[in-house]
């Protein structure tokens, strides 16, 4: 990978959540990346490197921040905290896809998506299905390089609200360990940021997937 050039910028969807403030606190320690975008809902915390517009997410604006030299996407809700399947659709590929063409009508060329294991537009499952069109919408922007990130449970300690089936299969993923085949297994959030941060600053071209058994290298230090 060659050193991003000076004045390098990075903008954060999602900066709050579990890989989004992981992903801001290395894009803010980095030395490569001159200055990071993070708009959110609600302020966070200053930093000398950090622009946060307050935003909402339901009306976007049109503004000069979009125009940055990549952007990493960790937006994403449970239909349970959604509170329905089009609460839900509407942040997983509509704030994803809304914020996407902003980015690319200012000239990003560069987007890395946090999707799942099995997205697929054309899948039964509800929510691989909308992880799914939003990849599908993104690979149509024709972004200079999309990298799509496609972990499986996601294991970053407690959360605020409870969430039986994934706690279950972190539970299981604990303690059947190498048992369970490798694109199963839990990722740990930490793993995923640092993947996504190398890709929003790597100089490849083109759409590049990252399957979550790949994501179990990057995990043990393995290449």
């Amino acid at each position: 990978m060659q050193t991003p050039r000076p004045n390098f910028t990075l903008l954060i969807l999602g900066a709050t959540g579990m890989v989004g403030s992981q992903s801001l606190k290395l894009a803010l320690s980095d030395q490569r990346v001159s200055r990071v975008i993070a708009p959110t809902r609600r302020p966070i915390a200053a930093h000398p490197k950090l622009f946060n517009p307050v935003v909402d997410f339901e009306s976007l604006p049109v503004a000069d921040w979009w125009n940055v030299d990549a952007a990493v996407c960790a937006l994403g809700t449970t239909i349970n905290l959604a509170g329905s399947k089009e609460a839900f659709r509407k942040v997983d590929a509509g704030y994803v896809l809304t914020s996407a063409r902003l980015l690319r009508d200012a000239g990003c060329a560069r987007f890395v998506l946090n999707s799942s294991l099995g997205a697929e537009e054309r899948s039964r499952n509800f929510y691989l299905k909308v992880k799914g069109q939003a990849e599908a919408g993104l690979m149509s922007m024709n972004f200079e390089a999309l990298t799509l990130v496609r972990p499986s449970l996601l294991d970053g300690g407690p959360r605020p609200e409870r969430r039986y089936g994934e706690e279950l299969g972190l539970w299981l993923g604990g303690h059947l360990g190498r048992l369970i085949p490798a694109k199963y297994r839990p990722v740990q959030t930490s793993t995923v940021a640092a993947v996504m941060h190398e890709a929003a600053l790597s100089d490849r071209q083109g759409l590049y997937l990252i399957e979550s058994d790949e994501l179990q290298h990057y995990s043990t230090g393995k290449s």
